[in-house]
């Protein structure tokens, strides 16, 4: 425990009284055996009882999104191409990989066609298990062929039946870090209570279930739960091999199954580096820690600076030796969306247009306000700030002599490690959810073990009591059980209902015109044919029909980015004959358009594709509204809006050869 108290002057009176003390409890433990027996075997008891709940809350969660998934699809009543089209955009491209791998005559061949892979770009071979993070499906595929299950489960089951059991995994691990902060396992129940009916902002598994987030963050849960185990204080040494050990498994098969992995690895270093350097964690940087205040406060701020820039000069050496420039578009962004320039850049704007990399919408804490979570974690998190910051004040000062400092009445302010872990993690990860939508899942996840944590802490309890002078053992007890059972009670009563009708309520999957296309593409395409069109419906293209794509959703490359780029200028202002070289660079047979795209009102105007695209090259956007004073006036039409009137310079070059409401397919002539 991290405290406020001076550990270096006790005095010898002082460690004769302790002597003491421990005799005295020595002597009351040895007449009363059966107390301590009875102790011990509540212990136990509880300790049961608290697993069996574990287990049971996180099957709960499991079959209960499950279910709502196939509700909502239908999905063992849907034919498998409608089954494969669900899997939407990025989604659609794992998934793809998996059923290759399945479909492989061996596994030596499956592995061949992942290692050399010239089918997701074409006239380009590409190693996808170094380039994307699929060793999943390949894991699965794998267990799938070894198994004996061929004949009581298709394909597709094992597949979501895998990730539906991540979810149980993922709020177990939720379950045992509030427990393990809180010291009960109620924070653990209340803290899985709310993660469930906080649905909508915690997880979005039941309808993207490849997703790598969906794979990953359930390891990051028990990583962070191993952390917080590793951080108590007199551990066994067996107990701190094994943790350590669940602490690199679980590193591993994170980083391992998400491609921004990177991200959250540096916010952890920096959680670490920040509670180190506040002193809230055992020294290893003594010559910051010692000198008046002023002095440790200015050895640590130039500490932080020279961390800072040493970290970034770093970054950027080894970027240009190894010519890396994978992640050049993040930072693209983050400079618009932060405010530091504007940019015509193609993808920035094409994240800065999309909601998920927008800010936090404010309706977000509404609904976690319904549930009480958000109202209950503000409570905590204030109580833990402050005790945070008197204990910060305590070891940057040189109070020695000062013993009442940071004490309230008889009481001294302190903060575990494990709970100081926590609290920077939460701080650092909230930031990052009101920045970009799409990390709120670690962040809402995380909130839900805090504030559950918080209210079922006795120390908690006690310095609220303490600062209202309303401090004793029997209301701390009170408070810390009865505050969680009413919450429990209150999410029972208002959302069970809702719950239960949420599983009675059936649809059904429709998208008649995509599974049209897919079954035209795949009665009346060559098996090598290339396709052109966008990222999302090409990642459907590749799963349904395995033919080759020019461009697809994983846009983790710097040249993808560029080709994507090139194969979209299919909805710019272009003439025909710059579409079909364009095109045909890549190799492309067949181009599929959709009208959702070349007509889109779904984004406001400036960040439509087409405006995008206009933007970076320099054109004035459609329809009435301000552009820059640079953009100029298009020498052609748009290309998808003109293409469909059948006129020589277009006919020339492509022939439309299907079309629906919604998509229009066209193959190009390889004339040049």
């Amino acid at each position: 425990m991290i405290s406020i108290r001076q550990r270096k002057g006790i005095k010898t009176t002082e460690i004769s009284e302790n002597y003491a003390a421990q005799e005295e409890n020595v002597k009351l433990e040895n007449k009363l055996p059966s107390g301590c027996t009875n102790r011990r075997l509540w212990k136990i008891l509880s300790f049961t009882v608290g697993v069996t709940i574990a287990l049971c809350i996180g099957l709960f969660t499991s079959v209960y999104l499950a279910t709502l998934h196939e509700n909502d699809l239908w999905f063992s009543n849907i034919k498998e191409v409608e089954r494969e089209i669900s899997f939407r955009t990025e989604c659609g491209l794992y998934y793809s990989y998996y059923k290759q791998m399945l479909q492989a005559p061996t596994l030596m061949q499956g592995f061949h066609g992942l290692i050399y892979d010239n089918k997701t770009e074409s006239m380009r071979t590409i190693n996808l298990l170094q380039r994307m993070n699929i060793y999943q499906e390949v894991f699965l595929s794998i267990l799938y062929r070894v198994l004996p299950i061929q004949n009581y489960l298709e394909p597709v089951y094992f597949y979501i039946y895998t990730l539906f059991g991540l979810q149980a995994i993922y709020v177990i691990a939720l379950y045992v870090t509030s427990w393990l902060l809180s010291g009960t396992w109620l924070s653990g129940l209340v803290a899985a209570f709310w993660y469930v009916t906080n649905r909508i902002d915690t997880t979005r598994v039941e309808f993207t279930i490849p997703l790598r987030e969906n794979w990953a963050l359930p390891f990051f849960a028990i990583q962070i739960a191993a952390i917080t185990y590793f951080l108590r204080p007199n551990l066994q040494p067996l107990s701190e091999r094994l943790t350590l050990l669940a602490i690199f498994v679980s590193t591993f098969l994170f980083s391992l199954t998400w491609q921004f992995n990177q991200f959250m690895m540096l916010m952890q270093a920096l959680v670490l580096f920040i509670l180190d350097s506040l002193d809230m964690l055992p020294a290893v940087k003594k010559n910051l820690k010692t000198g008046s205040f002023l002095n440790k406060l200015g050895k640590l701020l130039l500490h932080l600076f020279v961390v800072l820039c040493l970290t970034l000069f770093l970054n950027n050496i080894v970027k240009k030796i190894l010519n890396l420039k994978s992640d050049e578009h993040i930072f693209k962004f983050l400079k618009a969306k932060f405010g530091f320039g504007a940019t015509r850049d193609f993808d920035a704007n094409l994240y800065l247009c999309e909601e998920a990399f927008g800010f936090l919408p404010f309706n977000t804490f509404e609904r976690l306000s319904d549930t009480l979570l958000f109202y209950a974690y503000i409570f905590v998190l204030s109580i833990t700030v402050i005790a945070a910051l008197a204990v910060v004040f305590h070891n940057l000062s040189n109070s020695s002599n000062q013993q009442s400092m940071g004490k309230v009445g008889k009481c001294t302010i302190s903060l575990k490690p494990e709970t100081a872990y926590n609290l920077i993690h939460t701080i650092l990860f909230g930031f990052l959810a009101l920045s970009t939508m799409r990390m709120k899942y670690l962040w809402t996840s995380h909130m839900c073990v805090f504030a559950s944590f918080g209210l079922c802490s006795p120390e908690i309890w006690e310095l609220l009591l303490k600062l209202i002078h309303l401090y004793n053992p029997k209301r701390v007890y009170i408070m810390r059980y009865s505050v969680p059972i009413l919450i429990l009670l209150y999410l029972c009563y208002k959302f069970w209902p809702g719950m239960m009708d949420e599983l009675s309520e059936l649809r059904e999957f429709y998208d008649p015109d995509t599974v049209e296309l897919m079954n035209w593409i795949n009665s009346n395409t060559p098996r090598k044919a290339v396709f052109a069109g966008s990222m999302q419906l090409l990642a459907g293209v590749k799963l349904c029909t395995g033919r080759t794509l020019t461009n697809h959703p994983h846009y983790e490359d710097n040249s993808l980015r560029e080709r994507t780029k090139a194969v979209y200028q299919i909805y710019a202002k272009r003439s025909p004959e710059d579409v079909h070289a364009l095109l045909r660079s890549f190799g492309t047979d067949y181009i599929i358009l959709e009208d959702s795209i070349c007509y889109e009102r779904r984004h406001h105007r400036g960040c439509r594709l087409r405006d995008l695209l206009d933007i970076a090259n320099g054109h004035v956007m459609d329809g009435p509204g301000e552009n820059d004073p640079d953009l100029k006036l298009a020498g052609h039409p748009r290309f998808c809006e003109e293409i469909k009137r059948n006129l020589p310079p277009y006919t020339a070059y492509f022939t439309r050869v299907f079309q629906n409401k919604t998509f229009h397919v066209y193959k190009i002539s390889r004339n040049k």
